[in-house]
């Protein structure tokens, strides 16, 4: 993989780089934070936290407005942002709208052409990337996941369907229900088709039942957030947890949006979260 550029950021350093991506089948761009602990001289292996990005997104909106690097260079955590969704494809019809195709991967391997070659955003954040960054980074393979919006969902499938892998799971304004709010059947539709039986392995909401891992789930929910009511739906995956006693810390936060504001405002609580989980507290 290739070194973009380099930043020093509260004694680590946040990095991009390149490289050629056999899930996707096109080079893909990723951002890590390393903390101070990992970098210089002598640097230890850290756990790492994935952080998945919402529509539109790319690697760089999280790392560029969520001010999280502090907190993880305090903590002795990396964090690793991939993009969210193949990029340079051209494919007919993948840059039409915002959400889907370019930008709106779903983190879903999808099925239906000509988006199955290459869409299967699923395999790259839960194996390919994982392998990769345990490979050339000082990073163990203890590791945590969380997202936004989109990639709050993302996460939360990610740690569903794959017990003991993560140690922790957490989201800001997951799409929690897609199978029922129309980003998610627009993005269902086309990436794997109009039955809605193969949608129902991509939606956390429906995972719940069968999950045979209990990770507490703790989410964070803007009440003026204007995708609430139209696209989110936290109720539903609450109703879900609740009917098998699935942990789950819904917190409603008074005023705030869908807008990266709210995740600056709670970030740091997710970070100790995730470092509990890990270990680092």
């Amino acid at each position: 993989m290739q070194l973009l550029s380099t930043n020093v950021c509260f004694d680590g350093e946040h990095r991009r780089y390149q490289h050629h991506s056999a899930a996707l089948d096109c080079d893909m761009e990723f951002a890590v934070y390393l903390p101070p602990v990992a970098v210089g001289s002598n640097p230890q292996k850290v756990p790492v936290l994935y952080w998945l990005s919402g529509l539109t997104c790319t690697d760089q909106n999280f790392m560029q407005k969520a001010g999280a690097q502090k907190k993880a260079a305090q903590l002795g955590i990396a964090i690793v942002c991939p993009d969210t969704s193949p990029r340079g494809l051209d494919l007919p019809g993948e840059h039409d709208s915002y959400d889907f195709g370019s930008g709106a991967g779903f983190y879903l391997n999808a099925t239906r052409q000509p988006w199955a070659p290459h869409y299967r955003m699923y395999d790259y954040v839960v194996k390919e990337l994982p392998q990769l960054v345990e490979g050339h980074l000082p990073v163990t393979e203890d590791c945590s996941i969380s997202g936004h919006s989109m990639g709050g969902h993302g996460a939360l499938i990610a740690a569903l369907k794959n017990p003991g892998q993560y140690r922790s799971v957490s989201a800001f304004a997951p799409i929690a229900n897609p199978s029922e709010c129309p980003w998610g059947q627009k993005a269902f539709s086309g990436y794997l088709g109009d039955d809605p039986k193969t949608w129902e392995e991509w939606d956390a909401t429906l995972l719940i039942p069968g999950a045979s891992e209990r990770l507490p789930l703790l989410v964070d929910q803007g009440t003026a957030d204007d995708f609430l009511e139209s696209q989110l739906n936290p109720e539903a995956l609450v109703e879900a947890c609740e009917k098998v006693h699935h942990h789950i810390n819904l917190r409603m936060h008074r005023g705030y949006d869908h807008s990266y504001f709210f995740i600056a405002s709670f970030i740091d609580d997710h970070l100790e979260h995730h470092a509990q989980a890990l270990g680092l507290r």
